[in-house]
């Protein structure tokens, strides 16, 4: 196992960002970079994202569900969009994101309370969003008949670039319409 210099590090952890499509923790860039630690792979981490602001480049590093990732920055997320058109895996019905957000904010929760509070069946929904990885099974309450609980996933984390549920709005800070 060679010692690597520390620019060395810092340019295959660029690489690493460069060539993943979901965030990469920083333990995993550690298995991934023999010789190196956590503390060279923050340091590089916090490196680079200084290079691309003075650059001003326009993509930027962003810790997203306990791993970092780079992506184009916010403002120019208008040509991006233009470029990669969403697949349809990626777009939620109005039901859809209803019910991810009822177990989001609710988590974990029973089909029965979120069918309490949309006032409709949501099987089906939750079915497809166990099916897209944003909803998982949580284990099971201990009322009656055990129903399964729910709650969200890692995936749903990156799907709304968050690095952990607390980062979700407050629901006073929601603009009602």
């Amino acid at each position: 196992m060679e010692n690597k210099s520390f620019e060395e590090i810092k340019r295959i952890v660029e690489a690493l960002l460069f060539a993943v499509h979901e965030p990469i923790s920083i333990r995993k860039m550690v298995e991934i970079i023999e010789g190196s630690d956590q503390k060279q792979i923050k340091e590089a981490i916090s490196q680079l994202c200084q290079e691309y602001d003075s650059y001003d480049r326009a993509f930027q590093i962003e810790e997203i569900a306990n791993g970092f990732q780079l992506l184009s920055r916010p403002e120019y997320h208008e040509w991006v969009s233009k470029l990669i058109k969403k697949s349809s895996d990626a777009k939620l019905s109005q039901s859809s994101l209803e019910t991810l957000a009822i177990i989001a904010y609710k988590q974990p929760i029973i089909r029965a309370e979120i069918e309490a509070i949309r006032g409709v069946q949501s099987g089906q929904i939750i079915r497809t969003l166990i099916e897209k990885d944003l909803v998982k099974i949580a284990g099971r309450d201990e009322v009656l008949g055990r129903p399964l609980l729910y709650g969200t996933t890692k995936k749903f984390l990156e799907h709304f670039s968050l690095n952990s549920i607390k980062d979700l709005p407050k629901v006073e800070e929601l603009e009602m319409p």
